[in-house]
């Protein structure tokens, strides 16, 4: 053992205290390593931190709700939380008409008064036909595609231009494919098996994942990377890859969330989780009423007498903001291919996550992503 090999104190420093990073530790130490997970904020559980306010799990960084397909996955997130029964059924307001998302046959009712699926198809055909679109090259022609001009028009440009700070013929078409068209009375988002919240809160479930594993918080690697990097044999970084080489490239772009949380002395303010806002006047992209991801009660199963809502904008990520979503658009994947190549010669370490991967991960996604890396990295 050489000289520096001596100041391992562990087998792995884990840079992040969100999913990925606490599906990693929890599983290195199951096979016996020894960890140290860090974390630049002042809390565990990355994004998906929850905070107690008047007995409400507030969604501090915005709405997650858990589904999933993978039976893997939801096997291994039921080990720390007990989930519950919340099915995503967003409304959207446009200038005060309230509208079902998913697009279903409320919808097509309420936009054109048709009531049989046959009709609904008829109309969404007609002007899919009128618009002419047979490969779409962007969003807004996926969209049209999809769901025609109206609903376009009204649920989806100025709802998606405020989320990404671009206009819709300039996004990716694959960006919408996240949106189901139903020609049924489902009011279910997703197109999941697996869904709902886990009771007592995700930062809860996140403790329980990093249980028994040492925690520092308030830890900028970064700035101390060279020390912090000599603790460890090896380290899982989930910050960004573009901050990890000082931007030496260049900057990725993100996009980033601000949230505006209120606490309101009243039991209901809009009756539902989340309320897409998609005209383009309205500045924030929704509200969430974080009560209803729990169906108004507290951990005790009482009402709750007050409510708390975050209105949601969303801007342009700039250093120092936090990042949250990827741009999955050609030019940052070009650059982001080339960080990649630069990341392989880092034999000691792994990226890992949303911005250690650069890829806009739903949250199963991200823990699928996690474990396949425990495999590699503990078999």
């Amino acid at each position: 053992m050489n000289e520096g090999e001596c100041l391992n104190m562990y087998d792995y420093l884990i840079v992040g205290a969100g999913l990925y990073g606490a599906v990693f530790a929890h599983e290195a130490k199951k096979h016996g390593k020894s960890v140290l997970v860090i974390d630049k904020r002042p809390n565990i559980a990355g994004n998906v931190y929850t905070e107690d306010m008047e007995g409400i799990h507030v969604h501090k960084y915005g709405a997650h709700i858990f589904h999933t397909n993978n039976r893997k996955v939801w096997e291994y997130v039921n080990q720390f939380a007990e989930f519950n029964r919340f099915t995503n059924s967003p409304v959207a307001n446009y200038h005060g008409e309230l509208y079902s998302l998913p697009f279903n046959m409320y919808t097509f009712n309420k936009m054109w008064g048709v009531v049989t699926p046959e009709e609904a198809a008829a109309k969404i055909e007609e002007q899919k036909k009128a618009a002419g679109i047979t490969e779409p090259k962007n969003l807004e022609e996926q969209a049209i595609s999809l769901i025609g001009t109206d609903i376009y028009e009204k649920l989806v440009k100025g709802y998606t231009e405020k989320q990404w700070g671009r206009p819709c013929s300039e996004l990716p078409a694959f960006i919408i494919k996240r949106l189901p068209v139903r020609l049924t009375f489902d009011n279910n988002y997703f197109n999941a098996l697996y869904q709902g919240i886990p009771m007592g809160g995700y930062t809860k479930m996140v403790a329980n994942m990093l249980e028994g594993i040492e925690v520092k918080l308030g830890v900028d690697y970064l700035a101390e990377k060279e020390s912090y990097d000599k603790l460890a044999e090896k380290v899982i970084y989930t910050g960004a890859i573009d901050a990890y080489f000082d931007f030496k490239l260049g900057a990725l772009e993100y996009r980033s969330v601000r949230f505006e949380t209120e606490l309101l002395d009243k039991p209901n303010f809009q009756g539902n989780a989340a309320v897409n806002y998609t005209d383009a006047e309205t500045p924030w992209t929704r509200i969430i009423e974080h009560k209803w991801f729990e169906f108004g009660k507290d951990d005790e199963g009482n009402e709750i007498p007050k409510t708390v809502i975050s209105r949601e904008y969303s801007s342009e990520w700039k250093p120092g903001d936090e990042p949250y979503y990827p741009v999955n658009d050609e030019k940052n994947g070009n650059l982001y291919a080339e960080y990649k190549k630069l990341a392989e010669q880092e034999k000691k370490i792994v990226f890992g996550g949303r911005l250690g991967e650069y890829k806009y991960y739903d949250m199963d996604a991200v823990i699928a992503s996690a474990l396949d890396m425990c495999d590699k990295e503990l078999a």
